[in-house]
């Protein structure tokens, strides 16, 4: 598995270089590594379906016990070869979709190459924080490969719209991936799976509180990803993204990560109330919303988007319910939804490049122009609305025999009547899809007005011109990939025996009644809900200008789409005002600020750490001098903190330096001592040089009340710091690290000086850095001492005559200032 993950790194670092040499072929050649990705997990068929899946587990920070653990079981082949196969049939797409002079195409190249990459590490892997490395590296992928586009202000505001709501869903995800790691005290998915389910939901070690709350975060990542409600909008938006992108990421590989990992959790957290509670809302509500928002579209991606929302909330009911029949269903309609969903998108892009439009207003005799890409999109959709004899007839039926049995409950009855609500709007709106593709029909020219509220900002092609529809024939490369994809969804479909046996594994680990997948199971309650779907599907297809025109009239309060807009800008305003507040541009004020801060939380850990000993055998003084010397720098620096001239100021905080300097020399430090006094001294000159270009006085300003304020923050800082010095001695439980210095700094360094090689290898960063701040300090004295002019001139309150005002915020008038300027240099 490391070794596929490798080839795909490979082969996208050298995907700028493949296309430079090979143009659009390249592809050719990229695809090559996720179909060794599906290669590798077909020839691994026999022992993952005998439960002996391969597993590797390699090492990474064993102080940590952190590892590199992968493993293929039933649920990651089944996603391998997904994220492979489709992968490598969309870089072949992609060969001849994109034109021959399009630029960009090694970083596209490169991009949707590690995309695949790390998708296929995000469904092997076995360990929670190797998985959510993956999942944030699809994230940024798919941020940029939605936003390929750049120059397009809809690629732009999807692409950041997808990484923020998926990157919010991460994090969340990434809490309970640590709540429940730190309490199973393990990571590796398969032992905290195991341990849920032997505990009725509730790892050994977890409280039914930290459960819920696990189950939460982990659920609100899946739902971010999916694209599940209230979330549900980014997906329609990434609409703007390259076709190839929709295909891959938005039909077969990145929002089935989401479902992927309730898939993967729901067989140990399934029986707990809160999870089957979101993933009965989330789900019915996704499925129910999403078909109904694909019946008011007219641009073909965003009805297949919309309608890739709500088949989304069909899986995650079918593998997060629980239940082994209903688990067993949802598998296979994992994989007729890649199929008929990822052939259905590239059919899109077939139809865009030959006709230039996807607004199916104006689209009209394509499918007599386009015979072959008319019927792989026909195949397509019928398996998409659940025909016999295709995939996802097979998929619909075990997964309405599975909600019959459980429709004797509410709950039952109530998902029943989603997933029935569902498939019928996905009956109306996949008729609707075909017929607006492929129909000869009547057409008129629309405007953006009277386009569907996403249409205007993710449809390229969208024309409004009354032109005649022009109609180019795509070269047979184009159509291949698609024509492939639904005719397995065909053949597939033909032995649900051999698909039963390949998915039971892990429908296995549900508890529940088994399930089945069958071509015919005779004149069942499944079958007569089947029928009712498709008639009333095909009616609502038929009545479709009423159905239209009853939405229109439709009016809902809430949008998400809508409100996500509105909170990001109520959030750019909070946060301009949060930085006029605090974002002042005064320097006392940030590092009054930072002091403060200081002080609150040290004395919040004095006062409440309980454990935190006393001060023992503290003496005030072993001589009356160093109390002098103390005396003198704190003198020293209360009158700096009250002096209003800068160089005052300069000269008694070096007063109080050099104060310091007496008390490590008569505690017996002169290598100390010579030390502060040359940084004192070195400070000194810097500042007296820096003064030189400064005012005399620190503000024109009455500073009574601030000088009173500056010397409180400095007494509390002192104070506060003096107590930590106190106490924090006496608090260590563990020996210091630097007790093994002379040892280790012989032994390994090969030096006796143990001075030297702490530093030039123990704390050889650290010594870098110092280098680099002393060079920078170096550097910048050397530009006071020797800068003689500097070009330009800075706005002084006294450079004008009615300079007085820049005080109080008003800047004068720039002519005025001008001709006082140069009034000046006219009497000089």
């Amino acid at each position: 598995m490391l070794l596929l993950l490798a080839a795909h790194l490979v082969v996208a670092l050298g995907a700028p270089l493949l296309v430079q040499w090979l143009g659009r072929r390249a592809f050719l050649v990229m695809a090559l590594a996720p179909a060794s990705a599906a290669a590798w997990a077909l020839s691994r068929t026999g022992e993952v379906m005998a439960g002996d899946g391969p597993v590797e587990v390699v090492p990474w920070v064993p102080a940590l016990n952190m590892e590199l653990a992968f493993r293929l079981d039933t649920l990651s082949w089944l996603m391998v070869l997904m994220v492979g196969g489709v992968g490598a049939l969309v870089l072949v797409y992609c060969s001849r979709y994109f034109a021959a002079t399009a630029g960009g195409l090694g970083r596209f190249g490169g991009v949707l190459v590690a995309f695949a990459g790390v998708m296929l590490g995000l469904v092997v892997t076995d360990d929670m924080l190797l998985l959510y490395v993956f999942w944030e590296l699809t994230t940024v992928f798919s941020y940029l490969l939605i936003g390929h586009y750049a120059e397009r202000k809809a690629s732009r505001r999807a692409a950041m719209q997808a990484i923020i709501l998926t990157t919010a869903g991460g994090l969340a995800m990434l809490v309970g991936i640590v709540l429940v790691g730190e309490t199973t005290g393990t990571y590796r998915i398969s032992e905290v799976v195991a341990l849920a389910s032997a505990g009725g939901g509730i790892p050994a070690g977890t409280t039914t509180t930290l459960a819920t709350v696990a189950v939460v975060l982990l659920l609100a990542g899946a739902a971010s990803k999916s694209a599940l409600i209230p979330l549900h909008f980014w997906l329609p938006a990434a609409m703007a993204a390259p076709t190839p992108v929709s295909a891959y990421l938005h039909a077969a590989a990145m929002v089935k990560a989401g479902v992927y990992l309730v898939a993967r959790f729901a067989p140990g957290f399934g029986e707990l109330g809160v999870w089957r509670g979101i993933v009965i809302v989330l789900g019915c509500g996704t499925l129910v919303v999403g078909g109904y928002r694909a019946l008011r579209q007219n641009d073909l991606k965003l009805i297949l988007a919309f309608g890739t929302v709500s088949q989304l909330g069909l899986l995650v009911l079918l593998v997060g319910l629980g239940s082994r029949a209903a688990a067993l269903a949802g598998l296979a309609m994992l994989g007729a939804h890649a199929m008929f969903k990822a052939s259905l998108f590239l059919t899109v892009g077939v139809v865009d490049a030959a006709t230039g439009t996807r607004d199916l207003r104006r689209l009209t005799g394509v499918g007599r122009e386009l015979p072959i890409t008319a019927a792989v999109g026909a195949l397509s959709t019928a398996s998409m609305i659940g025909l016999p004899p295709f995939a996802g007839y097979v998929a619909k039926e075990a997964a309405l025999e599975a909600f019959v049995h459980d429709g004797g409950t509410a709950v039952g009855l109530l998902v029943l009547v989603a997933m029935v609500v569902g498939s019928t709007l996905t009956v109306a709106y996949g008729l609707r899809f075909w017929w607006g593709a492929f129909a000869t029909k009547r057409t008129h020219a629309t405007s953006d007005d009277d386009a569907a509220p996403h249409a205007a900002a993710v449809a390229a092609g969208v024309a409004g011109d009354d032109g005649p529809l022009r109609i180019k024939h795509p070269p047979l490369v184009l159509v291949l990939p698609a024509a492939v994809l639904a005719l397995l969804g065909l053949l597939l479909a033909l032995t649900p025996e051999l698909g039963e046996e390949l998915l039971a594994p892990h429908a296995d680990t549900y508890p529940g009644d088994p399930g089945h997948l069958v071509l015919w199971a005779g004149l069942t309650p499944a079958l007569a809900l089947t029928v009712l779907i498709l008639a009333v599907g095909t009616l609502m297809f038929w009545a479709r200008a009423r159905v239209e025109g009853w939405q229109s009239r439709v009016r809902f309060p809430w949008d998400a789409d809508r409100g996500y807009r509105r909170g990001m800008r109520r959030l750019d305003e909070l946060a301009g005002d949060l930085t006029a507040v605090t974002q002042r541009g005064s320097l006392p004020f940030y590092l009054g600020t930072i002091l403060l801060v200081l002080v609150g939380l040290a004395v919040t850990a004095l006062v409440v750490g309980t454990t935190l000993p006393g001060p023992d055998g503290v003496r005030p003084w072993d001589s009356p001098v160093q109390l002098l010397a103390a005396l003198l720098a704190g003198g020293a620096m209360i009158l700096a903190a009250n002096a209003r001239r800068r160089l005052k100021a300069v000269v008694l905080a070096g007063i109080s330096g050099y104060a310091v300097a007496y008390l490590f020399l008569l505690h017996g430090a002169p290598d100390l001592a010579l030390t502060q006094v040359l940084v004192e001294t070195i400070m000194l000159v810097i500042f007296v040089l820096v003064l030189r270009r400064l005012p005399a006085y620190f503000s024109v300003r009455p500073l009574a009340a601030s000088r009173w304020v500056r010397l409180a923050i400095g007494l509390a800082v002192g104070v506060t710091v003096g107590a930590l010095a106190l106490i924090v001695p006496g608090a260590r439980i563990h020996p210091p690290v630097s007790v093994d210095f002379a040892e280790e700094g012989y032994v390994f360094g090969g030096g006796k000086n143990v001075v030297n090689v702490a530093l030039v290898d123990i704390r050889a960063w650290d010594t870098v850095g110092e280098i680099s701040v002393l060079l920078a300090a170096a550097t910048g004295v050397a530009s006071l001492i020797f800068l003689r002019r500097r070009g330009g001139e800075l706005q002084r309150a006294d450079d004008a005559a009615d300079g007085a005002r820049v005080w109080a915020g008003e800047l004068p008038d720039p002519m005025h200032v001008m001709r006082a300027r140069d009034a000046g240099r006219a009497e000089g």
